[in-house]
C-alpha cells in the first residue's frame, strides 16, 4: 500500500463509527443475530459478477470467506489465509506461503492448489500457480497495489465443487440458503480465527429501507440499513447509528463518449449547472459530501481541488457557444425515489441553463445515474475500478505519487464521460443489545467478534 493511501486513512479514521462492546463487559456466546438488507443477491460466491458490487454481499462475503491479507482501519497489510508474503521481480512476482491447520466448512483442508485455483477463477488473466504450500502470482507487468487488490472481497479464496458451488473458511457457514430472499448461517465452530460468539445470523433480503426500520423498531431486527437521507432523522429520534467514511460515489455517466467540441462544450456546461449544495442539503438530508471529484478526499488527499459548487453563468456561457443542443434522456432506478427526485432537480437546474433532460426509468438513455461502492480504501484500487465500471479510458499508476494519482483522475474527468455529484456513506441502524461489531474501510459489516448481550449460553 502506497504512504500516500496510509496517511489519509489514519487521518480520516476519526470519520469511522464503530459501535463497540465496553471494556468492563465481557462478549458472550450464543444468540441469533437478526439482519435485514435492501439487496436480493441471487449468489453467495464473492466473484459472482452477474450483478454488480454492494455493500450488502461484501457484508456477507465476510462471514462466509476469507482473502489472502486483509487491509486494517489504518491501511495496513496483515496476514489472512496467507501467513506471509514476499514481492520479487519489481513487484511482478508475488508469493504467498498458505496457513496451515485451515479448514474450509466442509471440513477439506485449504491447500494451495484450491488457493490457486481459486485465484485464477477470479482472475482468468492472472497466472496463477501452486508450488508446495505456496501461491505464486506472476505478472505481466509490475503491481505495488496486489496485495490491495488481494484483500478486497471478490479476491476471497473460495472452493467450489463441480456444480460451482462455493465453500469458504470464514467464522459462519451456511444453514439454510433461499436465493434473494433468506440466508441463515450458524457458527463455524472450527474457524481458524476462533469460533464467533454468535450461534447464528439470519439475513432477511429484499426489504425497502422503511420496512428494515420498522423491523429494528419492533425488535425483529438488531442490525438493518439506513438510507442516506434518514441518517439525520434516525440520529434526532435518538436512536444508535453507525456510518463509514464516505466510500459511495454518485453521479451521472454518459453511455458514451464524446463524439465532437460541440458536445464536450455542452457536457461541461451541464456538469456547471448542477446545484449539488441543495440538492444534498434538501434531497439528501445533508447526508454525505458533495463533489466533483470521483475519489472522496479522506482518499486521495486533494478532493477539494475539484470545485463542486454551481456556476450558472459560465454553465450558460458555455450553452452559448453551441447553435443546439440534443435533449439527452437521463436514465435512473425506478425502485429509489430519491435517484427519481435527483434527476428531476438535475433537470431542472439544465433548464436554467438552456439545456434539456428528459427523466426516464428506461434503461436505454444517454446517461445515468449511478451508485458506485469504491472498491478499497486503497485510492489507485478505487480508481482503476472506476474507470473500468464507468467506461473510462483505462489507466495505470505509474510513479504511485500523489501527482501521478492526481493526474490521472484529471484525465479521466476531462473525458467528460463522467460527472461527479456526491459521495455518500453507508450507514447502519443497531439494536442496543447487538455489541462489539463493526463497520468496516469498505462501507460492510464485520460481525465475526460481535454478541448480543442478552444472549444466554
Amino acid at each position: 500500500m502506497r504512504h500516500i493511501v496510509l496517511i489519509w486513512l489514519a487521518v480520516s479514521s476519526v470519520l469511522f463509527w464503530a459501535l463497540t462492546v465496553n471494556a468492563e463487559t465481557r462478549p458472550q456466546y450464543g444468540g441469533t443475530l437478526h439482519v435485514t438488507m435492501r439487496e436480493a443477491p441471487l449468489s453467495l460466491d464473492p466473484a459472482y459478477t452477474a450483478v454488480p458490487d454492494t455493500f450488502a454481499q461484501r457484508s456477507l462475503a465476510s462471514l462466509l470467506f476469507d482473502t489472502l491479507v486483509t487491509i486494517d482501519d489504518s491501511g495496513h497489510v496483515k496476514p489472512a489465509l496467507a501467513e506471509s508474503w514476499q514481492a520479487a521481480r519489481g513487484n511482478q512476482r508475488w508469493t504467498f506461503r498458505i496457513r496451515h491447520g485451515v479448514r474450509f466448512h466442509d471440513g477439506a483442508p485449504l491447500t494451495a492448489e484450491i488457493a490457486a485455483s481459486s485465484l485464477r477463477f477470479a482472475n482468468p488473466s492472472w497466472n496463477v500457480s501452486a508450488q508446495g504450500d505456496t501461491v505464486v502470482i506472476d505478472l505481466d507487468a509490475a503491481d505495488a497495489e496486489l496485495l490491495g487488490e488481494l484483500a478486497v472481497p471478490g479476491k476471497a479464496i473460495v472452493k467450489r465443487d463441480s456444480d460451482n458451488k462455493a465453500d469458504g473458511t470464514g467464522p459462519f457457514h451456511v444453514l439454510d440458503w433461499q436465493p434473494a430472499k433468506k440466508l441463515i448461517l450458524a457458527a463455524n465452530e472450527d474457524c481458524w480465527r476462533g469460533r464467533p460468539f454468535l450461534d447464528a445470523v439470519e439475513v432477511e433480503m429484499g426489504k425497502s429501507f422503511h420496512d428494515q426500520v420498522t423491523a429494528l423498531e419492533l425488535g425483529k431486527a438488531e442490525l438493518v440499513e439506513v438510507a442516506p437521507e434518514q441518517t439525520r432523522r434516525f440520529s434526532q429520534e435518538g436512536r444508535a447509528l453507525a456510518s463509514s467514511a464516505p466510500i459511495e460515489l454518485i453521479a451521472l455517466v454518459f453511455t458514451r463518449d464524446v463524439s465532437s467540441s460541440d458536445e464536450k462544450t455542452l457536457r461541461e456546461a451541464l456538469g456547471w449547472c448542477i446545484d449539488r449544495g441543495s440538492i444534498r442539503n434538501v434531497l439528501l438530508q445533508g447526508a454525505g459530501q458533495s463533489t466533483a471529484a470521483l475519489l472522496p478526499t479522506w482518499m486521495s488527499g486533494y478532493g477539494f481541488v475539484f470545485p463542486p459548487d454551481a456556476d450558472l453563468s459560465k454553465a450558460r456561457q458555455s450553452r452559448s457557444e453551441v447553435r443546439a443542443a440534443p435533449t439527452w434522456t437521463v436514465g435512473y432506478d425506478g425502485s429509489d425515489p430519491v435517484a427519481r427526485l435527483v434527476v428531476e432537480r438535475i433537470t431542472l437546474n439544465a433548464t436554467d441553463a438552456g439545456l434539456t433532460l428528459q427523466p426516464t426509468s428506461s434503461l436505454a438513455s444517454d446517461l445515468r445515474l449511478v451508485r458506485i461502492p469504491l472498491a478499497s480504501s486503497d485510492a489507485w484500487i478505487s480508481l482503476e475500478d472506476l474507470v473500468a465500471r464507468t467506461g473510462l479510458p483505462a489507466m495505470k499508476s505509474t510513479s504511485g505519487s500523489a501527482e501521478d494519482l492526481y493526474t490521472a483522475e484529471q484525465s479521466s474527468l476531462a473525458t467528460e464521460r463522467v460527472i461527479p455529484l456526491f459521495h455518500l456513506p453507508a450507514s447502519y441502524g443497531v439494536s442496543p443489545n447487538l455489541r462489539n461489531w463493526a463497520v468496516r474501510v469498505d462501507g460492510g459489516w464485520d460481525l465475526a467478534d460481535a454478541s448480543l448481550e442478552s444472549a444466554k449460553p
